[in-house]
């Protein structure tokens, strides 16, 4: 038995002086300077795996695809006569996904809940005619402009109009959260009319041809693709363009994807294929 105590103590001993023998930040500074390549590196691989996670490019990359918001507008983003989904934004964001390395993949929206949408990650970017503001653009990250626009008046064909004052105490039609929303609420006169908010911009115009609408705001783009000899609303006429404004995709906030888009509409104009696009649904390039 003693011979057993003193074995515990004499082993006791040795380890405290081991423990003892060296400071407490010399196995570190040895870690340091024996293994500073594989730290370094380690730490490399730290800082370049939160990079590639704060990066909203890799992040849809990584995916596989590009998760796109849209609302039915035509000529943007639409369904033809044949069944199939189409229009100009469906084809340019086509284009660019195919340059990114990535599938886009079309999801319809609440225009109003755009932003939420968004920054849930339900969707990945807003890219359907959206008129690029002052607060979308202090709020999103945005692509430069890529096409021209205009807010304007439509009415029935036939209906007197001189100017936004003969819509004083009429019933107008807007999209909710549109800029076409924003135009009259900015009009002095505009402001002094009924309005109704819609879901979609071709719901105003439904507005309008049964009459419980007088008037709708809307885009140029729409009601040029959409009203008129020929179309379902040949009755319909734009009678005042409002304002010029020009259209963008918005990202995520600080997002990089933004950037790479604008990469790639550069490529797609020096191409053509912008140009081709716009000759084809009847559009003007921004400059």
């Amino acid at each position: 038995m003693k011979k057993y105590l003193s074995g515990i103590l004499a082993l006791g001993l040795a380890l405290s002086m081991c423990a003892c023998g060296a400071p407490a930040s010399e196995p570190a500074d040895t870690a340091s300077t024996a293994g500073g390549d594989s730290a370094s590196t380690a730490e490399a691989a730290d800082t370049t795996e939160t990079g590639a996670a704060d990066s909203d490019l890799a992040y849809i990359q990584d995916k596989g695809k590009m998760t796109i918001g849209y609302t039915v507008y035509e000529p943007m983003n639409y369904t033809d006569e044949n069944g199939e989904f189409t229009g100009f934004d469906t084809e340019l964001a086509t284009a660019v996904c195919e340059k990114l390395g990535v599938e886009p993949e079309f999801v319809e929206i609440n225009w109003d809940t755009k932003f939420v949408e968004l920054e849930a990650k339900s969707i990945d970017c807003v890219w359907n005619g959206m008129t690029l503001t002052d607060d979308i653009k202090a709020n999103e990250a945005c692509t430069q402009p890529y096409v021209k626009n205009a807010q304007v008046v439509v009415m029935k064909a036939d209906a007197a109009y001189t100017s936004t004052a003969d819509l004083i105490g009429k019933t107008v039609a807007v999209e909710a959260g549109s800029a076409g929303q924003t135009t009259v609420e900015e009009d002095e006169n505009l402001m002094q009319a009924d309005v109704i908010t819609k879901t979609v911009q071709t719901d105003c115009l439904m507005e309008v041809e049964a009459g419980t609408a007088d008037a709708a705001v809307l885009d140029l783009t729409l009601a040029s693709a959409m009203i008129g000899e020929g179309t379902d609303y040949a009755d319909l006429a734009m009678k005042e363009e409002l304002n010029v404004e020009e259209y963008g995709v918005a990202f995520r906030k600080g997002s990089d994807a933004a950037a790479a888009v604008d990469a790639a509409f550069e490529e797609l104009k020096v191409d053509g294929t912008m140009q081709t696009l716009a000759d084809k649904y009847g559009l003007t390039l921004a400059e």
